[in-house]
């Protein structure tokens, strides 16, 4: 991998982690693209660089996370059940990777959803709640676990949660991203330890490529995350289906092309 393949991919990184338009399809289409997909340390890369995106909703939202204990309590009723089935259904995740077609195909599907999520959640914009209870964090939670499809998107299974329990646009996707930081922290903790486990260790230049790729994730999630607040306020979600419905569609376009895409 070089410095500029490093650069692209943390710059998909930073700008669909938080998206709903899931960053592991665009990471597959990125790196299949580059012709890095399968090298062992492009699987770890797109791992690692996800601490970048983790620590610009740290930086971002500062002031929320030293607010009180209570906040971290909601976090973790929100983190239980995806926690719990992502423990359960490993093996299947691991192989749903594996199948880019799932990641297609899912991507399509949830564009379609959200050509008419504004219609349907049009009445929660006069919703003024700005808090999160227990109650609806666990039921977020519960529509996190879609999530571990891959292509449904973490950030598209929350927000939606978060409007089914009648949230605001506001509301709902600021809490997807602080539910982001302990649920890709698990998930990349855990993933990271499997390639120490393989006792891969990256070589000096490799190590400077992963501290690149975080600072440029972090900055970029951060417009990203900014941007996409004040767009969606103003814009709701339909654009996002269209775009997911083209980015599946290239993506199956790729894969029934015989492209080399699979990063797992």
């Amino acid at each position: 991998m070089s410095l500029l393949q490093a650069i692209l991919l943390a710059l998909i990184e930073g700008l669909t982690e938080f998206l709903p338009v899931s960053s592991t399809g665009h990471i597959i289409i990125g790196s299949s693209l580059m012709g890095i997909a399968h090298h062992p340390f492009t699987k770890m890369y797109t791992v690692v660089v996800q601490f970048g995106a983790i620590a610009a909703v740290l930086v971002l939202y500062w002031r929320r996370f030293l607010q009180s204990f209570n906040f971290y309590f909601i976090l973790f009723i929100a983190f239980i059940p995806a926690a719990v089935a992502g423990l359960v259904l490993d093996k299947y995740i691991d192989r749903w990777l594996e199948r880019v077609d799932v990641v297609g195909f899912a991507l399509i599907a949830g564009g379609i959803f959200f050509l008419f999520t504004d219609r349907l959640f049009k009445d929660n914009e006069q919703n003024e709640q700005l808090s999160v209870t227990p109650g609806l964090a666990w039921r977020i939670g519960l529509f996190q676990c879609l999530a571990l499809v891959p292509g449904i998107s973490r950030s598209a299974a929350t927000i939606i949660g978060g409007l089914f329990q009648k949230l605001n646009r506001r509301t709902a996707t600021e809490f997807s991203f602080f539910l982001a930081v302990p649920t890709l922290t698990a998930a990349s903790g855990y993933k990271l330890l499997s390639f120490i486990k393989e006792e891969y260790v990256p070589r000096s230049e490799e190590i400077l490529l992963l501290v690149t790729g975080n600072l440029v994730a972090f900055i970029v999630a951060i417009v990203a995350m900014k941007s996409f607040i004040s767009f969606l306020t103003r814009n709701g979600f339909k654009i996002f289906g269209y775009y997911r419905i083209l980015a599946g569609a290239l993506l199956l376009t790729l894969y029934y092309l015989g492209a080399d895409m699979s990063l797992f």
